[in-house]
């Protein structure tokens, strides 16, 4: 054991040579303040790892993570890659209101994505089920998150209901739940009076609906507005209003270069974690790396509940309206979301009067007596990879990993996602400090 001045020396020496080898991949550099880019950082962080997030908004989740519908939904994770959404987009694409649009002027970014998607279609049951199998993984480490950290976000833990007016489509919902079982989800079929049952508030007739009564919803907003300051807690460097203009590859890690109001800088990092949503494409080609993703435009509408009558009106268990690719959700008493539409019409922001009018008029018919008076009108770019999987993981270069990609189901899948690439960052630290 040696006497205690030589045990001194030793545990000095050998806190010292540790210290040493946690340089290695220890500062970690992510793009993009969304849900997935935030609880990438909450993950790293509380493996240790010395974290910094560039931003170009002035807050966390400012863009597609602003007002999504809300939903972590294992239930929805039915992949689009089926012919069924080839002939319906193509029977929409002369209706600008429709619930698929996709505008007809060519650029070789969504041809090359659409024949992607394409090659796609034979891997759609296993897609689907991949996915439900992260969304089902993804609920436990979200709610953990928000346990741990000790912040509430609007939570309702009610369920989510499908509900269906056709007969196809709920014939097509039941071969999806022999997928979602498969994945070992719970959700059950229920008839139209059953419907009306756990939701008293619906006033249009449906032929039946599922439900799944794990599924639940939320602000996703407040969701990483919250993680985000606990993130700060364990240490993590936040640069809003950060316009990321270079990273360079240094053989050894990279180098961030930003550009704040007149201000720039540049940094080094032991590795990145791209979480760009929509900006990721670009990125990836400048470390080398290929990541075909386009941007999907997404709407939705948040109701203002400001008189009795419309909070009495309004649902509270979660629905989704398969045909029209509806889905809400309850934000508390004062509040009903509803979002919905898929447009790919490139990297355009624009709010559609066109296409906010349908979901406006959805709260119409499936529940009159709601007030659409007061309607807070969004727009978001969802991250669509041509396979619906997100890119996780590391890239062709040492120390650069992706979080991104991961379309119409960010929130639902965010955690696990942040899990799964935390892991590859450790796995990458465990392998420098053993060749050191």
């Amino acid at each position: 054991m040696g006497t205690p001045h030589q045990q001194i020396r030793w545990a000095v020496s050998y806190n010292l040579r540790m210290t040493k080898k946690a340089k290695h991949m220890a500062q970690i550099a992510i793009i993009g303040a969304g849900i997935t880019g935030i609880t990438t950082a909450y993950a790293l962080s509380r493996r240790g790892f010395q974290v910094t997030v560039f931003d170009r908004n002035r807050y966390a989740a400012m863009e597609t993570s602003f007002a999504n519908g809300g939903q972590l939904s294992a239930s929805n994770a039915e992949v689009w890659t089926r012919w069924g959404t080839i002939f319906k987009g193509l029977k929409w694409m002369l209706r600008s209101d429709a619930p698929l649009l996709v505008n007809p002027k060519p650029s070789w970014h969504k041809l090359s994505w659409m024949a992607e998607f394409m090659g796609n279609i034979p891997d759609y049951e296993k897609n689907t089920i991949a996915t439900a199998k992260m969304a089902i993984e993804a609920r436990k480490h979200l709610l953990g998150f928000a346990d741990e950290a000790g912040f509430k976000f609007d939570m309702e833990k009610r369920g989510i209901l499908h509900v269906y007016k056709k007969q196809s489509e709920l014939d097509h919902a039941r071969h999806v739940n022999t997928l979602l079982k498969k994945a070992g989800l719970e959700r059950h079929e229920v008839s139209s009076s059953e419907v009306q049952s756990i939701e008293p508030a619906l006033r249009t007739d449906v032929i039946g609906g599922f439900y799944t009564e794990s599924d639940f919803t939320g602000d996703i907003h407040l969701y990483a507005r919250q993680l985000s300051k606990a993130c700060e807690a364990n240490g993590v460097t936040f640069c809003y209003r950060a316009a990321v203009n270079e990273i360079k590859h240094t053989g050894q890690g990279v180098d961030v270069s930003w550009q704040s109001g007149n201000t720039g800088d540049t940094q080094h990092f032991d590795g990145i974690v791209v979480c760009a949503g929509v900006g990721s494409r670009d990125i990836a080609a400048d470390l080398g790396d290929r990541v075909n993703i386009y941007p999907v435009k997404g709407y939705s509408i948040t109701v203002n509940l400001d008189d009795e009558a419309s909070q009495n009106a309004a649902p509270w268990v979660s629905l989704l309206d398969d045909e029209a690719k509806v889905v809400t959700s309850r934000l508390g008493k004062n509040r009903f979301r509803v979002a919905g539409t898929a447009e790919f019409n490139g990297y355009n922001l624009d709010i559609r009067d066109n296409r906010v009018k349908p979901l406006t008029k959805w709260v119409e018919d499936f529940f009159p007596d709601v007030s659409t008076e007061h309607c807070v009108p969004w727009a978001g770019l969802r991250p669509m990879m041509p396979s619906m999987l997100p890119k996780v993981g590391p890239g062709k270069k040492t120390g650069v990993f992706y979080n991104t990609g991961h379309g119409h189901l960010g929130w639902t899948l965010s955690a696990a996602t942040a899990e799964a690439v935390a892991d590859c960052v450790e796995a990458a630290r465990v392998r420098n400090e053993r060749a050191a």
